[in-house]
């Protein structure tokens, strides 16, 4: 959840391609859980997709049709894991919202 505004940012879009938001304190609520199961499919897809670019990047017979369709399939990617990273990203903990702790408390080094 954001911190900020109690939200969650969900990996995917309604009809009109507009973000769509969970407000729930249970982070385990059976749609915190889909939400995690499909970040976690879209994350998967795109390191799967990524191994298949590079020999099509490579090959000299690929068409202009082939790498259309990869760049597309790449861009889509790239969107889906960059809506998880940033809905992950905003329910990280805020190191402001814990100044009296320690360095070595909220992940600091110790020597």
């Amino acid at each position: 959840m954001d911190a900020m505004t109690g939200l969650r940012l969900l990996p995917w879009t309604d009809p009109e391609g507009k973000p769509c938001y969970l407000s729930s304190d249970d982070g385990n609520s059976p749609l915190n859980r889909r939400a995690d199961a499909v970040e976690a499919v879209q994350v998967s897809m795109g390191a799967r997709l990524l191994q298949h670019a590079r020999p099509l990047l490579d090959d000299p017979k690929a068409d202009a049709r082939e790498l259309r369709f990869l760049g597309d399939r790449l861009c889509e990617a790239l969107r889906d894991v960059l809506r998880v990273a940033e809905s992950r990203g905003a329910r990280l903990p805020s190191y402001e919202a814990d100044e009296g702790a320690a360095p070595e408390s909220v992940g600091g080094r110790r020597d």
